[in-house]
């Protein structure tokens, strides 16, 4: 096992209760086994040492959750010196609630090469869950067969290993859909969704109108019926049905009113095949993983503010609190397509050698560029959290990739 010169294994079992304790005390008497996990990254431990030590950890949270308060705090303040202090970022600021730990996503689609964009956006989350310990999820979002890629899974993972370091895993919503039908229908039942059978013109003129859709008022046996024969093969063909969820018709903001929750698409999907017909929105998915991974915080493009209100909605049906949120600005590259259709499309027609073209913007270009992770995590801590966008060109912005990339090896010499 490669350790720290601290953390020796005459001392391993010494540093896991401490970090142990640490996290139960800020966590009324219960550690989390990732935050305990993530703190031991920062003493010396490798991944590839995780499963090694995980029965340990289980077995010493085990322990102390039985104890009560003071006598953790005893054996801590006895302990204590095992641990370390996080470094603190530059200019990230702390986040609120987060001193035991965050519970941090990001959401790519499956649907081209992921590129310079997604780092930026991910970046912080990646930094925090760093800081704090606890999970970082990669959710793929893939529940819309018509845009996902078979190849896009294996690339994403590769991508996000090689920038990030500190994934916790890797999830494919489609793999996920009887959870999703579970909360349709669990909306369904609390009168809080409906099968909308109106066309997409007729429902948006309603809708303009502040006036209900007539498929509003249908008893909860009759949504239940209905949602059974969006599923069934011989029941609603694609676009004669949606599973709306029950917002208020004259919410000001019309995006707000009664938004889709689910719909049919008979396209085959590249992981999915043929199993399923009937596939979830963003909304209903990003909601329900929200809530089953427990998320404590989340940093997103400020153009999702909509989305999040919608969530948020979900959320208060089943008496869950919304996790924190924060909408950040976007960098905008003046001479730079980030377009994942456009790249997927110049190097299906040979303009490019392929995703890792070395003239393209994508993370396996850069990777083979041999760009220093680092360096963009430097970039995303002096940015901070902001929700202004930041307009410039791709020369200025390499410029100061490689400013921070001489910085840290000059550090490391």
């Amino acid at each position: 096992m490669s350790l720290d010169i601290k953390m020796t294994i005459k001392n391993l079992n010494k540093i896991i209760r401490a970090y142990a304790l640490k996290n139960a005390l800020a966590h009324e008497g219960k550690a989390n086994p990732g935050a305990v996990v993530s703190s031991l990254f920062n003493e010396g431990l490798e991944k590839s040492n995780v499963k090694e030590v995980m029965p340990k950890i289980n077995e010493i949270i085990k322990e102390i959750s039985g104890w009560k308060t003071e006598k953790q705090k005893k054996e801590f303040e006895k302990l204590k010196e095992f641990t370390s202090e996080r470094e603190i970022r530059e200019g990230l600021p702390e986040l609120p609630n987060a001193e035991g730990g965050v519970v941090m996503r990001f959401r790519p689609a499956p649907s081209g090469p992921l590129h310079v964009g997604h780092i930026i956006s991910a970046m912080p989350s990646s930094l925090y869950v760093e800081k704090y310990g606890g999970n970082f999820y990669i959710i793929i979002d893939d529940t819309d067969p018509a845009t996902t890629r078979p190849e896009a899974y294996g690339n994403i993972k590769k991508d996000f290993d090689w920038i990030f370091g500190n994934v916790t895993e890797y999830i494919a919503s489609s793999d996920r859909m009887d959870l999703y039908y579970g909360y349709a229908i669990s909306l369904i039942e609390k009168s809080k969704a409906y099968v909308c059978t109106c066309t997409g013109d007729k429902f948006r003129e309603l809708a303009k109108k502040k006036k209900n859709c007539p498929c509003r008022s249908k008893f909860v046996k009759k949504n239940i019926l209905d949602w059974e024969k969006m599923i069934d093969s011989n029941g609603f063909n694609e676009g004669e049905a949606v599973l709306r969820f029950k917002s208020d018709m004259k919410n000001p903001n019309p995006a707000m009113r009664d938004f889709p929750l689910a719909r049919i698409s008979l396209t085959e999907h590249p992981r999915q095949k043929k199993k399923y017909r009937v596939w979830p929105l963003m909304n209903l998915v990003v909601s329900v993983d929200d809530m089953e991974f427990g998320m404590t915080h989340i940093i997103r493009g400020k153009d999702h503010g909509d989305n999040a209100k919608r969530q948020e909605m979900i959320f208060n049906v089943f008496g869950k609190e919304y996790p924190w949120a924060f909408f950040m600005g976007r960098v905008k590259f003046k001479d730079l397509n980030l377009s994942k259709r456009a790249i997927l499309k110049k190097v299906e027609d040979g303009e490019y050698s392929g995703f890792d073209d070395e003239a393209l913007p994508t993370i396996a270009s850069l990777k083979k560029r041999k760009f220093n992770p680092e360096a963009f995590a430097e970039f995303a801590e002096q940015r901070g959290l902001t929700n202004v966008d930041k307009v410039m060109d791709s020369k200025d912005f390499f410029k100061v990739i490689d400013n921070f990339s001489r910085e840290i090896t000059n550090s490391k010499k």
